[in-house]
């Protein structure tokens, strides 16, 4: 839905004043310079991402644009009057006693439905107690608190971990048609691509800006990137050329020509403080014996926690080289059933059979063989299958002994964080670490749970041409739905009450393959409301608070089109003004046509929601 206040002011020449500034904004951590100079424009309703690799200081420029860092040096500056609210990220639930008292703190009494909409499309309860909670639970309740509160400007770092791909189709729609400017740090590329307008990039300690979407980030990086090449193969060859002046004629000519000299020294000090870009980690997978042609067979097998039903004659064969993708929501049993199938854990009934000459390789969403306390060293040198027997800064890495910084370094760990405990590590880098981990093994069979959660694109551009490269089998369990389309060759859709249903392809062919997929599972547009009909609650007699809620807040949103279409249309109606100000009037006829069909969409939505609720009082 377009912003109609900020539209309607450009078209009267007005641009609105942006709700945050960040002026030559200077940090410096650990002795060395995050930022130097950085500035910064947010706009009302602009959608942003904000993108970079591991480590480069997104999340740290996200907190100062949130008033959380002081900065060193620099000017950040909010519009009177704003309200900026940063997801948290540890959010502390001391005084509260469910998920919804949490959600609702500050709101006035008759704007608590938001909170209860936004956990329900969050998939949280909210009753639930907040010491029950898991750490992902938690983040939940913090991303429910913070769309409730409606700011004006929202900051959101990495908010789809730890939600599954039908909690992401839900805040992906909510974004969409929200009026509220947001900032976007995440690793999910169709989820970038499907709501930002616009680009923040820092490298380097420079914040760059670009007036696109992610859709156009990478090839705008690389072409800087190859424009920086081109500068700096320029700058050597320079050198090189001066360089060999002032060898050969410096002698007779000392006085004529110190200008010269001191020319030739500070190219050598612009090349000397040239930061150089961030390499990309050294990932290699190597395949072990070959594993036999039939890698898993399951035949009719079922599995149950009480009345939680897994699957439910659930048979598959899983062939040498597949790239097999569990998907589905959390807590359905996808972990579970990826341990059957690696013979982890026993089904209650069918049978499992494993084939031959299997060397599995494990990513595990948790990280459990990781030690939190221990070193990065010990994490690879004490670890009984990498470690050398005598020599503890020797590792095994594909058959071969390499030294354990050694080794770091192919992963961008820096030398002095050997001796760092993991727990020290951001999500990013323990990602990177269990990589480390798992590369250095041989294997034929690769076992990816959550493997994407905190990698930067870089990484997980280098992690896909890796499984393209391996002969082995994967098996991967991941709510990243591009992720998916580039690796899976079949995905397995477990749909709760034991069924689990086999499709070939990605996640876009899982999509295309079933004819009645649900809107929230899908990456559904905003207007996509009209195109299903909405579906009851589970309680079954009424409409769910959402819908309830949605069917008495759409005579407003009706009145307020029509109200706006009218001004575009006076607007338009003078005779003169294409030939006067084309580029008005070409603005003001998309946001009537865009309008004109959000109108018709509010319309025919209400109209099915009432059918709806008619239809369920009678029933």
């Amino acid at each position: 839905m377009l912003d109609a206040s900020r539209d309607l002011a450009e078209i009267d020449g007005m641009a609105p004043p942006p709700i945050l500034t960040l002026t030559d904004i200077a940090l410096t951590f650990g002795g060395a310079p995050l930022f130097g100079g950085a500035s910064l424009i947010i706009g009302p309703g602009e959608r942003t991402c904000l993108v970079g690799r591991n480590g480069s200081g997104k999340s740290t420029l996200m907190k100062i644009m949130a008033g959380l860092v002081e900065p060193d040096a620099g000017k950040r500056f909010l519009k009177p009057g704003s309200h900026v609210a940063y997801m948290e990220q540890e959010p502390d639930f001391a005084g509260f006693a469910s998920m919804l008292d949490f959600a609702t703190d500050g709101l006035d009494a008759g704007e608590t439905y938001r909170a209860e909409i936004a956990l329900e499309g969050l998939k949280l309860a909210p009753g639930l107690d907040p010491a029950k909670a898991s750490g992902g639970e938690k983040r939940r309740a913090a991303l429910a608190k913070l769309i409730a509160a409606e700011p004006d400007l929202m900051l959101l770092d990495e908010p789809t971990n730890h939600l599954d791909i039908e909690a992401i189709a839900w805040l992906e729609a909510h974004l969409a048609e929200t009026r509220t400017a947001f900032v976007l740090i995440s690793h999910d590329r169709a989820f970038l691509r499907k709501l930002t307008r616009a680009t923040l990039w820092v490298d380097r300690g420079v914040v760059r800006r670009r007036d696109k979407g992610f859709e156009s980030f990478e090839d705008w990086r690389d072409k800087i990137f190859e424009e920086e090449d081109q500068e700096r193969h320029k700058l050597n060859r320079l050198i090189k050329s001066e360089s060999r002046w002032a060898v050969e004629g410096i002698s007779g000519r000392r006085k004529r020509n110190m200008g010269r000299v001191r020319r030739l020294q500070d190219m050598r000090a612009e090349r000397a403080g040239q930061i150089s870009r961030t390499g990309s980690a050294k990932m290699e997978l190597d395949v072990g014996p070959k594993s036999g042609r039939l890698v898993v067979e399951a035949r009719d097998i079922s599995k149950a926690f009480g009345d939680h039903k897994i699957v439910e004659d659930f048979s598959l064969k899983i062939q040498r080289g597949d790239r097999v993708a569990l998907i589905g929501p959390n807590g359905i049993g996808k972990t579970t059933l990826l341990k059957m199938l690696t013979g982890e854990i026993a089904p209650d009934d069918g049978t499992i059979r494993l084939g031959s000459n299997l060397e599995q390789a494990v990513f595990d969403q948790n990280r459990e063989k990781l030690d939190l306390n221990a070193s990065l060293w010990d994490n690879l040198a004490l670890s009984p299958e990498l470690g050398v027997s005598g020599r503890s800064d020797q590792i095994m890495v594909r058959g071969r002994p390499k030294h354990v910084v050694g080794y770091l370094k192919e992963f961008l760990f820096a030398e002095v964080q050997a001796r760092s405990p993991v727990s020290a590590l951001s999500g990013g880098e323990r990602a990177r670490l269990m990589l480390a981990r798992i590369m250095a093994r041989a294997s034929n069979l690769l076992i990816l749970d959550e493997p994407t959660n905190d990698l930067d694109i870089e990484t997980l551009d280098l992690l896909q041409e890796v499984i393209d490269d391996y002969d082995g089998t994967v098996l991967l369990v991941s709510h990243d739905r591009d992720f998916i389309d580039r690796v899976a060759t079949t995905t397995i859709a477990m749909e709760g009450r034991g069924r689990a249903v086999v499709y070939a392809g990605g996640y876009s062919d899982y999509l295309s393959q079933r004819g009645d997929v649900p809107e929230t599972m899908s990456a559904a547009k905003p207007k996509a409301r009209s195109a299903a009909k909405p579906k009851p609650s589970a309680s079954s007699g009424k409409l769910s608070f959402a819908q309830e809620h949605r069917l008495s807040e759409l005579p407003g949103e009706i009145e307020r089109l029509e109200a706006e279409i009218a001004k575009l249309e006076t607007f338009l109606s003078d005779p003169d003004l294409f030939t006067r100000e084309p580029a008005k009037f070409r603005k003001a006829s998309d946001g009537l046509a865009e309008r004109q069909a959000a109108l018709g969409a509010a319309e025919e939505e209400w109209l099915m929601l009432e059918d709806l609720r008619e239809a369920l009082i009678g029933s």
